[in-house]
Order: C-alpha cells, then structure tokens, then sequence
C-alpha cells in the first residue's frame, strides 16, 4: 500500500484520495461519450490487468481506482491484505487522464464523495457479524478489505460501516463520514452552517471535523490527503 504521502506527490490532477481509494469524476455531454470513454479505459485496464469501478449517469462517469490486495504491516510487523491504493492504482488513475484528454473530456475532482458509517461500541467483534449479515447478506464480510471489524461490500452496494471506540457503558452511537476533496472542504462546512449546523469539533481540521445538526446528530466532514502543491509544500 501507498503511503498518503505518496499517492500527494503523484500529483494526480483529475483524481482525489478519498477513505481507501482514488476517486475521479469525468464530464461527458452523452451516453454515446461515456461509452467509448469507457471502452477506451478497459483497453487500458487490459494492458495493466487492472480495471477501475465504472458508474455512468446523466452527464458524467465516476470511476474508483483501489487494490484489494495491497499490503499493511501493523506495528508488530505483521501483514495483513487490505484494500488500499497501491502504484497499480497511481499508474493506471495517470493512463485514463490521457485517455480523457485524447477524448476532449473534462474531469471534475473538487466534485468527488464518499459516504461511510461509523458506529461507537465496545463490542465490535461481537456486533459486526450482525451487521455484515444485514447489510450485506454475509457474515463473513466482517474485516473484508481491513484487519478491523470492517464491514465492507466488495461489490461496492453500499457505504462501508466501521467501529469507533465507546465505553462499554454507553449506548451504541451512528454517525456519518463525508469524505471531500481538499479543495471543497471550507465551503462544505461553511454551507452546513448556514443551514443551521454547528462546528462542534475541529481540532483535527482539517482533516476532520465535526458537524452536528440543531437535533444534535453528528457528521464528521473528513479530508483523506492534502493535494501537493507545484511548488511541492
């Protein structure tokens, strides 16, 4: 697995690290456009035996870049298979922003999210079977793709549902984690404002920070990597 460190000094124009993967968004004015983009990427993804996630709407092709089989080494030095941004990651996400300018299509990064859940417990390994099987009809999706309790759909159906840490005393806790990029983050959380939410933690801004709304339910707006600038700060 890369490091956040380097998958900054890629400098992957069209693309954003959010949560564990590389996301792009590409503007198209038809399906007939987004067809042969898409074409045109699998080609390029046949010569790596690597293929991005492909969703196509109404005026734009969203594509997510991430291994399932990157490396993490644990404070131990154990290994464990993750699901993660690896250089296969960087070396295609670098061919299909070719591809869109030999096709005259624009990408839109500052418009790229991912949605996640997070639940505080203090029985994460005795819940998450519960919650792999209801969300996904398996149980064994518990710790796919993490060496946590992490529920996450390999087919991408659904946001991923991680554990945060909660005395076991406390009543269990859902939250939501919006991942955006860098460069929207301010006016994010300046939107949430004012429409009546309140910063209640950015201390870790911001790379994270908390939102709630006037019921006290909890966001946390999330930052993955800062971008690296020209002049490499």
């Amino acid at each position: 697995m890369l490091s956040g460190e380097a998958i900054a000094e890629a400098r992957l124009t069209d693309w954003r690290k959010l949560a564990q993967g590389l996301h792009a968004r590409y503007l198209v004015d038809d399906f007939g456009t987004s067809a042969r983009f898409v074409t045109a990427i699998g080609e390029a993804g046949n010569a790596l035996g690597h293929y991005p996630s492909v969703s196509i709407g109404n005026g734009y092709v969203d594509l997510k870049l991430v291994s399932a089989d990157a490396i993490y080494r644990d404070g131990e030095g154990t290994e464990h298979v993750v699901e993660w941004v690896t250089q296969q990651d960087v070396d295609l996400a670098r061919l299909i922003t070719g591809i869109a300018a030999e096709h005259r299509i624009d990408a839109d990064p500052a418009s790229v999210s991912v949605l996640e859940l997070g639940l505080d417990t203090a029985n994460s390994a005795t819940i998450a079977p519960v919650w792999a099987a209801l969300l996904t009809g398996n149980a064994d999706a518990q710790g796919h793709g993490s060496p946590s309790d992490e529920i996450r759909d390999s087919t991408g159906r659904i946001p991923n549902l991680w554990f945060g840490d909660a005395n076991e005393h406390e009543s269990q806790r859902f939250h939501v984690e919006v991942y955006v990029a860098p460069e929207v983050a301010g006016q994010r959380i300046n939107a949430a404002v004012a429409a009546g939410g309140t910063v209640v933690d950015d201390a870790s801004s911001p790379s994270l920070t908390v939102i709630a709304d006037q019921d006290g339910n909890t966001a946390v707006l999330c930052v993955a990597e800062m971008p690296v600038t020209e002049a490499g700060s």
